[in-house]
């Protein structure tokens, strides 16, 4: 089964859909300051010991859900700008989801007309 009919396939996206659905809802009930504390695993932060425009970006994002704004910048500024992309990527997946999870039988003609 080759990548892109595996991603049409109804079965993986009502899995996917919940996947992108459960996230959310679990790092709303994850305490803000859940990732505040442990080793960095960014690889110039730790061969060059230089922050990255990345990092923090993890703890800034889980601030910001949390309504926590100040924290958020104080970790990673860049989150201004990543994390309503990364909402937008969210619902368009969702989207894309719903769309092939209500109607399988067109998406996998679609699939066969480019072949």
């Amino acid at each position: 089964m080759a990548r892109s009919s595996r991603l049409n396939n109804p079965n993986f996206r009502k899995v996917f859909l919940i996947l992108l659905l459960l996230v959310p809802l679990v790092l709303a009930f994850v305490p803000g300051d859940y990732f505040d504390t442990g080793e960095s695993i960014c690889i110039s932060r730790l061969v060059a010991d230089i922050d990255c425009p990345g990092c923090g970006m993890t703890r800034a994002i889980q601030h910001s859900l949390h309504l926590e704004f100040q924290e958020a910048l104080a970790y990673n500024k860049l989150v201004v700008v990543v994390l309503p992309l990364l909402i937008i990527v969210w619902v368009k997946e969702i989207y894309r989801s719903y769309k092939i999870i209500r109607n399988p039988v067109r998406n996998q003609n679609q699939q066969q007309n480019i072949k």
